[in-house]
């Protein structure tokens, strides 16, 4: 069992070694593919540039959560891993991912969940799709209902909350609706770019730490060319 404690690539890849023969083909799948962009994301972030390390830890995340779906079967990407966030939390008995949200990144997250230019419905409202008190009213039940999943350990409900603002961002970065490195929104993606380099990890942790459930067939598996 790999203990769940200042995780980082190397000690990941170091379990990962030796036990990946044990895995399940799927999951041995994700766990490869998501340490190979946690890695990216390290040196990203060792190298300052926070851009870099959020949207490599993004993939890193994307790699261990997303499906191969039918057609029939799609989701919109937030249920998807919306839906993957409350596995990965009936398996988190230690509560390691309540101690890091709520006592580890608090102060960012209440500043994360504060700024309205990571929030979606602001950007609607912008576009003109919604009332200026229709966002407003949004954007203040959404930081209550976080404050307030935090405050009784609803931790898949607080999670839903801080990985839809995180979405937004990744969609601002990954659309190029924002500068590389620009101060504009320098705090936001500091912050969550910090917060993802403790999630990520915790949660491929989560992942190896129960190799006998279903993960799911992983998204484009690989083909040996004939």
């Amino acid at each position: 069992m790999l203990t769940l404690t200042d995780l980082s690539y190397a000690k990941l890849k170091t379990y990962q070694r030796l036990y990946r023969d044990h895995f399940p083909e799927n999951l041995a799948l994700r766990v490869h593919r998501a340490l190979s962009w946690l890695a990216r994301a390290e040196a990203a972030r060792a190298a300052q540039d926070s851009d870099s390390a959020f949207i490599f830890y993004w993939i890193s995340f994307n790699a261990a959560y997303a499906n191969d779906f039918g057609q029939a079967d799609r989701l919109p990407e937030q249920e998807h891993f919306q839906q993957f966030l409350a596995k990965i939390c009936a398996y988190d008995t230690d509560e390691h991912l309540y101690e890091l949200i709520w006592q580890q990144f608090s102060s960012s997250i209440r500043l994360l969940m504060s700024n309205h230019f990571v929030y979606a419905p602001y950007w609607e409202f912008q576009r003109g799709r919604i009332s200026e008190v229709e966002w407003l009213k949004r954007f203040a039940q959404s930081k209550e209902q976080t404050h307030n999943a935090l405050a009784n350990k609803n931790v898949p409900l607080a999670l839903s909350h801080i990985f839809n603002r995180l979405y937004t961002l990744r969609n601002q970065l990954m659309h190029g609706g924002s500068t590389w490195n620009s101060q504009i929104n320098r705090q936001q993606v500091n912050d969550a770019s910090n917060l993802l380099s403790k999630l990520v990890p915790l949660i491929i942790g989560l992942m190896m730490n129960a190799p006998d459930q279903l993960w799911g067939e992983a998204i484009y598996p690989v083909i040996n060319p004939s």
